[in-house]
């Protein structure tokens, strides 16, 4: 069993370039999937948006980012990051959304997903959200 954290960035319509960006800065590789590229499409304005995107380094270094969805509340500074938890072992990622939910406001419920086996969001009865998955293979 294995599961990592990893910070997640929200934006609105600029997280490839600040994606990008990162890469230009840490290095690594890129990886992005537009909600297009999910088909996911909800807005067609949004199509290119990136729905899942990351930078990650052999060194260590790891950010995750997507396009919060216009039809979603976002406000810079508010709700900017969310705490990513992934792992490869289906139980092990219910246990914990089963702790962490306990409280919360389920944002969507783990369940699966066209992309993983198991995904949800809840915000904490602290307000920290968290977005739990299981890798896809």
């Amino acid at each position: 069993m294995t599961i990592t954290t990893t910070t997640h960035l929200n934006f609105r319509g600029d997280a490839r370039a600040a994606l990008e960006l990162y890469r230009e800065v840490f290095g690594g590789e890129i990886a992005l999937v537009t909600y297009q590229d999910a088909h996911n499409v909800q807005d067609p304005a949004e199509a290119e948006q990136i729905m899942w995107g990351q930078v990650q380094t052999d060194a260590g270094f790891h950010v995750m980012a997507y396009d919060v969805p216009a039809r979603l509340p976002y406000e810079p500074g508010v709700n900017s990051t969310f705490v990513s938890v992934r792992g490869t072992d289906p139980e092990e990622i219910a246990t914990y959304w089963k702790g962490l939910s306990a409280g919360a406001t389920i944002v969507q419920d783990l369940a699966p997903a066209g992309w993983s086996a198991l995904y949800g969001m809840l915000r904490d009865r602290f307000g920290v959200v968290w977005v739990l998955d299981v890798a896809a293979a």
